[in-house]
């Protein structure tokens, strides 16, 4: 009698998931209320608007952040193979190149999250080739320094009479060869948000060779603790770091604790990170893979894709920027905000069957299509 081996369950890391749902949905619910909401009350004593700013704050790093890790941990699935026999690279590459298109066709003369997105997947190929060339370190290592490199350079590229380098630069010569008359316009510039990134990325890399660990009690408290350490206490470490650089180095000019914000926002992230880690320790196995809370977090670039088109381009080509751009008050704001969100959870509720008609309907179009030109060749015939 022989004994068919059973296949060991996948480790499903939930928690990275709904990091990517709460990420979109604060920055859906973000993008609408900034767009609307009157200049007026835009006052930071007022407490509702300091928490509202706050959480904006750290959107961005948490999207760019879980972007790495989630980059990168399925990466290292196939890590041995070579470079071009992995499928992740080969997917990462079509998915830089899509990244580039997209944000040029929903804002041709910006330089927005998802080309900021496409450099750091670019950037995360380059040094996991390196890596794969020279392991002198662990992968997460070149991650590590390339995320402190990128936020270290932060303040000499913010004094640049252009706050520019090379991605946007690169980016600006294209725009700026197609349309001579257009500005570019930066709004998550490589230098510092593609450090978020790399940050995810060593993330990702820490979880894939601890995936022993993952579902341990300590393993959230880690996080926590190292990210509560960087939210509360980036001046002192940094202040400590500088005095430390001074008297070995004698580099008094150097100062890392102007750096704080940025570590700040690491830590957040950190915190965050463990608080859903802990969440998918005790309530994992009861959400199921299909939830639609999950799935949210599964789709995240057609949501950004789609929003952006209604609130920008649509809201435009439609002619009511004016009725809409900073008139709404506090109540319309937040209710609006509201139904956009409910909106989106809708679509990708029912996103199966949205494609599903969408494909009926460029079937139909193409059948229509393809029998007027068949009559044309049959009249000229």
């Amino acid at each position: 009698m022989s004994i068919v081996p059973t296949k060991k369950p996948k480790l499903r890391l939930k928690f990275i998931d709904m990091a990517r749902s709460i990420a979109i949905l604060l920055m859906l619910e973000g993008h609408f209320i900034d767009e609307t909401l009157i200049m007026e009350v835009r006052d930071t004593t007022n407490t509702v608007y300091f928490i509202w700013q706050f959480m904006r704050h750290f959107t961005a790093p948490i999207f760019l952040t879980v972007t790495g890790l989630i980059f990168v941990y399925l990466l290292l699935k196939k890590r041995e193979e070579g470079l071009f026999e992995n499928i992740r690279i080969r997917k990462g590459l079509k998915r830089f190149i899509e990244l580039i298109i997209w944000g040029f066709l929903v804002q041709f003369n910006a330089f927005h999250v998802l080309e900021c997105i496409a450099v750091g997947i670019l950037s995360i190929l380059i040094l996991f080739a390196l890596y794969k060339l020279i392991k002198i370190i662990p992968l997460w290592m070149y991650f590590f320094i390339a995320g402190v490199s990128i936020i270290g350079i932060f303040p000499s590229v913010k004094e640049m009479s252009n706050g520019r380098v090379l991605p946007e630069n690169l980016w600006y010569s294209s725009i700026n060869f197609l349309f001579p008359s257009e500005k570019l316009i930066i709004h998550f510039p490589t230098v510092p948000f593609v450090a978020f990134t790399m940050f995810g990325a060593m993330i990702g890399a820490l979880l894939h060779d601890l995936h022993g660990h993952i579902k341990k009690f300590y393993f959230p408290l880690i996080f926590m603790a190292v990210g509560a350490s960087l939210y509360f206490f980036s001046p002192e470490i940094l202040g400590s770091l500088d005095n430390a650089l001074n008297s070995i180095f004698d580099v008094a000019g150097f100062k890392t604790i102007a750096l704080g914000r940025m570590y700040e926002k690491v830590g957040m992230v950190l915190i965050i990170l463990s608080i859903l880690i802990s969440i998918d320790i005790i309530w994992g196995d009861k959400i199921k893979d299909n939830n639609l809370f999950l799935k949210i977090g599964q789709n995240t670039l057609t949501i950004y894709i789609v929003h952006m088109l209604l609130l920008y381009v649509l809201v435009h080509a439609v002619g009511l920027k004016d009725d809409i751009n900073h008139t709404f008050s506090p109540w319309a704001s937040g209710i609006g905000a509201v139904l956009f969100i409910v909106l989106f959870v809708c679509m990708i509720k029912y996103l199966e069957e949205l494609k599903a008609l969408l494909n009926k309907v460029l079937d139909w179009m193409k059948t229509r299509l393809f029998s007027s030109l068949n009559k044309l060749r049959s009249k000229n015939r």
